[in-house]
């Protein structure tokens, strides 16, 4: 996300329905494709993943062969790319991982491997509207759909219960965890780098919500009822800190945050805490984990 123009200042004053499709213009920034799903021919949806050099691949031919890639449409009329990571054989839980707004499954495939198999989940995601091999647009609306597909994908064609399901957002991708998660149960969420709302962001002296804000997750983080782990870095220079510490404070229940000392928006990973963090919290914290 970045600053406003001047124009689209002028829009968010005299015209209150502009808002939010600034916001989505700001939030959403579509890479160019680094994947395609290849649809052959026989019984079932049979699907497979062709990635660009642009997604920089970091495993072997047989890693890539091993990826589940499949197809679901959102009530919105789009049709999403998704992908299984099966990472951990025998693990109890799978993270549905929602990503940032500038990379595509193509470009996270590498990481989802490295992760799941490190904190030992397997690992789903998908495209939102109009990313990667994802038809339809980006969109608030959309993006709540999505996520909505993916969960029901995960639950009824690969089976998994949501007592088995870990949702997990970062930045943009908190989001549509929260409306989720306020709305279904399950195991545990994790919000990486959260924003409490769309103009909260733009103007950080913001302290109510207005009809025509977009993103109002501080609104609905309260009616999430399973464990939240909340991540961000002190120095984040996209979504200021005190909105993780604003999210951290309204959740029922939130477990001991991970505030990673200067570190800002993209590289809280690299942090050695982040993984340590994230391994306590599934392996110790979880009910009967």
């Amino acid at each position: 996300m970045s600053g406003f123009s001047l124009g689209e200042l002028c829009w968010l004053f005299c015209c209150p329905p502009c808002p939010k499709r600034i916001a989505a213009k700001l939030a959403f920034v579509p890479p160019e494709p680094t994947y395609t799903v290849r649809e052959e021919e026989g019984p079932g949806e049979v699907c497979s993943l062709e990635l660009s050099p642009r997604a920089d691949w970091p495993y072997s031919a047989q890693e890539l062969a091993a990826l589940e890639v499949s197809r679901a449409r959102t009530t919105r009329g789009s049709r999403l790319g998704l992908l299984l990571v099966r990472c951990a054989p025998g693990a109890r839980y799978t993270l549905l991982y929602s990503h940032g707004n500038a990379v595509d499954l193509g470009q996270m495939c590498g990481f989802y491997i490295g992760l799941g198999s490190r904190i030992n989940c397997n690992v789903f995601s998908y495209d939102y509207s109009g990313y990667g091999a994802s038809s339809g647009r980006p969109s608030e609306e959309n993006l709540y759909a999505d996520m909505e597909a993916a969960w029901g994908a995960l639950r009824e064609r690969y089976g998994v219960s949501p007592e088995n399901i870990i949702l997990y957002g970062q930045s943009i991708g908190t989001v549509p965890t929260v409306d989720l998660a306020s709305r279904h149960e399950c195991a545990a969420v994790i919000l990486h780098s959260p924003l409490m709302s769309g103009l909260r962001v733009a103007f950080p002296d913001t302290r109510k919500t207005y009809c025509f804000d977009a993103f109002p997750s501080i609104d609905k983080i309260s009616k999430v009822t399973s464990p939240v782990l909340v991540i961000h870095g002190t120095e984040d220079e996209v979504i200021d800190f005190s909105h993780g510490l604003a999210m951290y404070e309204r959740c029922p229940r939130a477990v001991e945050p991970l505030w990673v000392e200067g570190a800002g928006h993209n590289d809280i990973e690299l942090y050695a805490q982040y993984l340590d963090r994230l391994k306590k919290f599934i392996s110790h914290e979880l009910p009967n984990s």
